[in-house]
């Protein structure tokens, strides 16, 4: 759970939180942090929200992708199990007209 602290002139922060990295990862954190003139601190929460981002609009999609199937799978098997209707007027028998 983010915890929350408040500045010395009494408005909240914002939350924070803890998290463990291997050194690998930090020290490439760090690494990439310098070059682009951040605190590894603000670096992280940049991937992060990236992160998020990536992942929120691939869930978006596939979401949607599931949905248009189902409303296609829905809708075929309506037309499936409707009972097939002669038209009105239509002839009995198509004649084919060979040249």
């Amino acid at each position: 759970m983010a915890t929350r602290q408040n500045s010395s002139n009494g408005k909240p922060k914002s939350p924070r939180i803890q998290v463990v990295l291997p050194e690998g990862l930090c020290h490439r954190l760090t690494i990439l942090a310098e070059s682009e003139s951040r605190t590894v601190s603000n670096m992280a929460k940049v991937l992060i929200q990236e992160g998020l981002t990536r992942l929120e609009s691939r869930n978006k999609e596939e979401s949607n992708h599931i949905s248009n199937l189902f409303e296609k799978n829905k809708f075929i098997s309506s037309l499936e199990s409707q009972q097939p209707r002669r038209l009105r007027g239509a002839p009995r028998r198509i004649k084919l007209f060979r040249p």
